[in-house]
């Protein structure tokens, strides 16, 4: 395994009342992509809020490239080049593509100063975002705003990107589109942890997995070895890949 760019240790998340995390121990290598599994309910969208600081761990600590992140509010973990696309994506639906994307892209006031490369970059890995450019994202398909959402985290270069389901609710044709997307960033080493329902999505692109259970990792290592071994998929989810 290459080098940890995200390491959680014994990390512990309170809501209120509810201890949802209960030691979460977690890996996520630089360059590579992690995915992150387990039933509804076990603790993986709170893991992933956790790290971008929207939760405050309660015990434990999070790391990123050897700095200790644990305590910083969400805007400090963010400008250290960490993107989150979370599971309701965040569009802001008045607003144009254009405008979602210029909210993103720090470096610039206006979209005339936004990175006319990256932009194409952009357009190329998700073309309906070109297409709707001056569009109301609210009147975007499912598909489409999800595009977006992945599109506007990575306006500028990010390190680390964290998304949850970016699959979910989209049609095969969408899903195959980020699955191409995902594989083309990782191609430009971009780390990424993934949570991911989708059985297709995750065998093709994580190099990682780690599966969750009750608020703990209870599984740790290679897609590939996870995808090979039947018995282990229907011990940890009750299904098989």
């Amino acid at each position: 395994m290459s080098e940890a760019l995200l390491t959680l240790a014994g990390v512990h998340t309170h809501i209120g009342a509810y201890h949802i995390l209960h030691g979460v121990d977690l890996t996520v290598p630089r360059g590579q992509l992690t995915m992150l599994l387990g039933r509804n309910g076990a603790g993986k969208t709170t893991t992933l809020r956790t790290i971008m600081g929207l939760w405050r761990a309660s015990a434990g600590s999070i790391h990123f490239s050897g700095r200790d992140i644990t305590a910083l509010a969400t805007p400090q973990v963010a400008r250290l080049n960490i993107a989150y696309v979370p599971e309701t994506m965040g569009i802001f639906a008045d607003l144009t593509v254009k405008e979602n994307m210029l909210l993103a892209a720090t470096n610039a006031k206006h979209a005339g100063e936004m990175d006319d490369a990256r932009l194409k970059w952009i357009f190329s890995l998700f073309p309906a975002v070109e297409k709707f450019w001056n569009y109301p994202a609210g009147k975007l398909s499912g598909g489409q705003k999800q595009m977006l959402a992945v599109a506007r985290a990575i306006v500028e270069p990010r390190e680390l990107l964290i998304v949850d389901e970016p699959s979910k609710g989209l049609a095969p044709a969408i899903i195959n589109n980020m699955i191409d997307a995902f594989a083309e960033l990782k191609s430009k080493g971009v780390s990424i942890l993934l949570v991911e329902q989708n059985i297709h999505f995750a065998k093709r692109l994580g190099d990682q997995v780690a599966v969750m259970e009750d608020g703990r990792v209870v599984h740790a290592g290679s897609m590939a070895d996870f995808a090979a071994d039947d018995e282990l998929q229907r011990s940890l989810m009750g299904l098989t890949l």
